[in-house]
């Protein structure tokens, strides 16, 4: 394999591992989906609840990525804008980390319009920034034969759409076998005592996936 091939491969594997980790999250909306489960008296509403929780999920996820795949039709920015969309991502990341407060429209939001909560909580917490380096990075091993702004523009939403349907299929199920074995196994005990904060490692995290992304950045353009 290429390196190319190689680095193509690797940005693939971060988008289904990040759908891993916001699946298991708890904070994107399974118990949610338990809690409907257990209310209703039957498996299939936990099917239902975990529907539109992927869905707002997913758009969320696209309505950050998409206006980068405008930017990427300024070739001549394409580094600047790389290092401006780490820089976001750290500095998110950062913010997240000093400030602990949800944000108080989340509270709003009645659990059980389940995709619109879901669509403000990965917004609030910033999931689909967490893609936009790998996004880019995909955009830039992938875009090179097109010519001409419209083949630009067309191949750079195609490949939003892919990284959000892909990242949100894992994260559905991911996220759907975990609240089937608390509804089905474990019980709501396992998550209140063997749970832990996670708002922390997601403010790291973003932290990290920014300045990895800038070092890579850096790195590939011979800067430093």
């Amino acid at each position: 394999m290429t390196q190319t091939a190689w680095t193509t491969a690797g940005l693939w594997l971060a988008v289904v591992a990040s759908g891993l980790y916001h699946g298991v999250n708890p904070g994107m909306g399974w118990p949610l989906a338990v809690s409907a489960a257990l209310m209703e008296r039957r498996p299939h509403a936990l099917l239902v609840a975990l529907c539109p929780l992927t869905v707002g999920h997913l758009l969320a996820i696209f309505v950050v990525i998409a206006p980068f795949a405008l930017l990427l039709t300024l070739v001549k920015w394409r580094q600047q804008i790389e290092i401006g969309a780490g820089l976001l991502v750290v500095g998110f990341g950062l913010f997240q980390i000093v400030n602990r407060r949800h944000p108080r429209a989340l509270a709003r939001i009645p659990p059980t319009q389940l995709g619109l909560w879901s669509f403000a909580v990965a917004i609030a917490h910033g999931a689909g920034l967490m893609l936009v380096p790998i996004y880019l990075g995909l955009c830039e091993t992938t875009n090179r034969d097109h010519e001409g702004m419209s083949a630009l523009v067309n191949a750079n939403l195609s490949m939003a759409v892919v990284v959000s349907v892909v990242h949100s299929a894992v994260m559905l199920v991911a996220g759907g076998l975990l609240a089937w074995l608390v509804y089905r196994y474990l019980g709501l005990r396992f998550v209140s005592r063997s749970w832990f904060n996670l708002d922390a490692s997601w403010a790291l995290s973003l932290v990290v996936v920014g300045a990895l992304s800038l070092v890579l950045n850096l790195a590939n353009h011979g800067v430093g």
